[in-house]
């Protein structure tokens, strides 16, 4: 935090914060944190109630690895924030309870649930639909979708602050560009018979959906404090691993199984279009304020050393 003028005290026993934290989201540790915090009875509802949707779900779909590693992690999830609730409130307020923050990461929590499906069965797609070659594949997605992901989010980081020169909610822009943006790349791309076109979009999609990755985690460490961006930048990471990552390419292939048809699969997760597109308009009116007080509303909150 020096850069921005906020010296942040450094910890005397690290290790044993690092303790606290793993205790607070390891099962069965998170029942010994809770019932040390006293929140053991309510730690327990809330595992009964993600272990009954969970279970709920294995019942509907028959996918028991998918949804206990889902259950699992968003009941570490549950655990690990009723923690930091206890013992940082200020930081809890400013991550989880902040509508701004919220709204950003999940809205970018969406744009990776399509990255994600994308990278996961393109491979699949060339070779089964495509007729293409395991050798062909792994150069022309691989090695052109990691040159895609490399120019991405170096062009996102540049369009982002240029935004933001004159317009508060910028980034957003960005953000809301890596959603829109791959769309009718997408479409084509999984429709399409010619091979050659199919990487060429590939490229094209892998490219507009990097473009949101720095703006989106730039706007999650400029909504806290020095001292909470580890701690924000998990928050950031469980959107994306828990929004897009656990559910973009399971909802792809299950969509693909039910109808047969894995371009069909493919297409399924522009649904998630307008939920995204919401979340990130309302990021776009929210964040300039939220970052303009962090501050005033820091100090409300208590923290002292600021």
């Amino acid at each position: 935090g020096a850069a921005d003028g906020i010296a942040t005290p450094v910890s005397d026993q690290p290790w044993r914060e690092f303790g606290r934290e793993a205790m607070s989201v390891i099962p069965p540790f998170t029942l010994i944190a809770a019932a040390r915090r006293g929140n053991f009875i309510g730690n327990i509802i809330a595992l009964a109630l993600i272990a009954a949707v969970a279970s709920g779900m294995i019942w509907l779909t028959g996918d028991k690895a998918q949804w206990a590693a889902i259950g699992f992690g968003y009941y570490a999830v549950y655990s690990w924030a009723t923690s930091l609730r206890a013992h940082d409130p200020v930081a809890f307020k400013l991550i989880w309870g902040t509508p701004a923050f919220l709204v950003t990461i999940l809205g970018y929590g969406l744009v990776a649930f399509a990255s994600y499906s994308v990278s996961f069965w393109a491979a699949p797609y060339a070779e089964r639909v495509l007729g293409q070659s395991k050798q062909a594949v792994g150069w022309w997605v691989g090695a052109p979708g990691a040159l895609a992901g490399f120019l991405g989010v170096i062009l996102g980081g540049w369009m982002a602050d240029r935004l933001m020169r004159n317009n508060p909610a910028g980034r957003i822009l960005v953000i809301i560009f890596g959603l829109l943006a791959p769309v009718p790349f997408l479409v084509m791309a999984f429709t399409t018979s010619n091979a050659t076109l199919f990487y060429g979009l590939h490229f094209i999609m892998a490219l507009c959906t990097a473009t949101a990755l720095g703006a989106a985690a730039a706007t999650s460490q400029d909504l806290v404090l020095p001292r909470m961006r580890g701690t924000a930048t998990a928050t950031f990471f469980l959107a994306t691993t828990l929004v897009g990552l656990a559910l973009g390419p399971y909802m792809a292939g299950k969509v693909s199984a039910l109808t047969g048809n894995l371009s069909t699969g493919m297409l399924s997760v522009l649904a998630v279009l307008p939920v995204g597109l919401t979340l990130l308009i309302f990021a776009y009116r929210l964040v300039p304020a939220a970052e303009k007080t962090l501050l005033e509303r820091a100090r409300a909150m208590g923290e002292p050393n600021i």
